[in-house]
Order: structure tokens, then sequence, then C-alpha cells
């Protein structure tokens, strides 16, 4: 049971090299040092999780994890199994940590997926300097149809554009270095993907539109300027990275369930056990062992 479930107490699983083995570690020790108590209190006040965005900064986490080979240091690269590792792990300790790393995964999918080499170079200095990502697709009024999207790329006639339209739905739309947005260029109504930067004037961050910990944005393009620089796919190619970055990105839904799941079960064994009722400790009841063999199981 200790090599398949997570235990922060005693992490003695074998890892793929040693780097991610000491992600993992530090990653644990961080949040160990920080408390569950501590952990509550920042979700119940809905604080923006900045030591955690800081921690993976000065160690480097998201750069080792999402750069791929060849745009980084010598040893980054973007490696599924070392992913989803490390988002039990984020999942173990709190939903929130979870998801800034998830849409940050998702924000970087039509990036390296694309074509453009100069947004590959600058998404890889931005992991450097420790940004998080974001991945604007969905619509307020459309939801994940993106047959039906009215984000719009409008020429000017010289080459470049004015991006207008706005954004629902956006982990990280709040200080995002790049948000990979999916639109349609007005006049041939070809798809496109392309980046913007959420501290960008003509970038307006409309509003949290969940009450929580995490920052799911409302964001909306006015007039914002596009060239070629910041476009990484058109046509299929950028329908095709719309897709395509979802089935990577969805694997690792599971793995941060799994450490949500975990330690769920370990804080109802313990509470179960200290229960007693008719003079024997919950956990002896042979029902209750049956519930618990079953989650075990799942």
């Amino acid at each position: 049971m200790e090599k398949i479930l997570l235990n922060p107490k005693k992490t003695n699983r074998t890892f793929s090299d040693d780097e991610t083995k000491q992600i993992i570690e530090k990653t644990i020790k961080f949040f160990e040092n920080k408390g569950l108590a501590k952990i509550k209190d920042d979700d119940h006040k809905r604080v923006w999780y900045d030591d955690f965005i800081q921690f993976q900064k000065k160690e480097q986490i998201f750069a080792k994890l999402f750069t791929p080979a060849g745009y980084g240091d010598a040893k980054s690269r973007w490696d599924t199994s070392r992913i989803v590792e490390f988002a039990e792990v984020l999942g173990f300790y709190g939903l929130c940590y979870w998801y800034t790393f998830q849409v940050s995964q998702l924000g970087l999918g039509p990036i390296f997926i694309g074509k453009n080499e100069e947004v590959k170079r600058k998404a890889a200095k931005h992991l450097k300097e420790g940004a998080i990502f974001a991945f604007g697709l969905s619509e307020k009024e459309h939801g994940a149809d993106i047959y039906s999207s009215d984000m719009m790329l409008y020429p000017n006639g010289d080459g470049t554009y004015r991006a207008n339209g706005d954004k629902y739905y956006i982990g990280n739309g709040n200080e995002a270095a790049m948000v990979s947005t999916f639109g349609k260029i007005a006049d041939s109504g070809d798809y496109v993907f392309f980046v913007v930067d959420s501290q960008h004037e003509k970038y307006e961050c409309v509003k949290n539109v969940i009450d929580n910990q995490s920052y799911v944005a409302e964001y909306a393009l006015h007039d914002y300027p596009i060239t070629d620089a910041d476009i990484t796919d058109k046509g299929r190619d950028a329908w095709d990275a719309s897709l395509n970055t979802i089935n990577v990105c969805k694997f690792n839904l599971g793995w941060g369930s799994i450490g949500i799941c975990t330690h769920a079960f370990y804080e109802a064994i313990n509470h179960a056990s200290k229960r007693s009722l008719f003079g024997s400790f919950v956990t002896d009841f042979p029902h209750i062992k049956q519930i618990f063999t079953d989650a075990y199981c799942r």
C-alpha cells in the first residue's frame, strides 16, 4: 500500500531520476512546513497562492517540468511521467495548487505544439523566470463550442492585426505571462492561436468568476496589437492544437484526483479510527472495513 498511495512522511517510491525525486521531496517539504492549518486558512480566506508560485520559481519546478528538451537547461524536459507525479502531490495538498499547474500546462500546449520558434523561446524564458500561463479557449456565450468563437483578429492591412473579444473561465488569467488565445481571423474565418500578455494595457482582466483561492478569469482584448510573431498556428493547425492540448493535459486530471482522494482517504481513516461507538472503534465495524477496502481498491 505504501508504495501505491502517496505518503508524505515516507517517500519511498522509485523515481526516474534524482532531479524528479528532489522536486517531489522539496514540494512535500514546502507544504508540510506550511502546515494543514495554514493551507486551510488560506483556502477559507481565498488567499492568492503567491507563496507557492514563488517556491516553484525558486526551485525552477515549472521550468524543469514544462520546458521541452532543447529549449531550456540540459535536464529540462516535458515528460508526462514526471508531470503526473507532481500533479498527484499538488492534488494531495490542495486543488488550487494543482489548478495553477494544470492551466499553465494547458497554456503552454499550443505554444510548444505550434510552429513559432520565437514564441517557444519566449515561453522557455518566462518559465525560467517562474511565470505561470493560461489557456484562452472557452467563452461565456459559447462555452467550449470553439466552432462559434467570437474572439477575432482584424487585419490592419499591413500584416498586423487587432484582437477583439472576450474569454471566460480562464485559470491564471490574472497573472499569466502568456495567455494562449484561440479565435478566428475576421476576413477569412480561419482559426488562429496567438499569445497575449495579461499585463498589457489592451488586456482587461474583468473579474474572477468564482469565489475561490484560484483565479478563474473573464478577460477581454480591446484592439490588442498582434503580429505574426505572436501567432503560434493558423487554420487547421490551430484547431488541432486546441484539441491536442486538451488531450495531452486531461491525463493530468486523473493524477490530481488521485492526490485529492488519497488525502481524503487518510483523513477518513484517521477520523473513524478515533470514534468509538457501542464499545468499538468505528474502523472495527465490518461494513466500515468494507467501505475502506472498496475505497482503497478504487
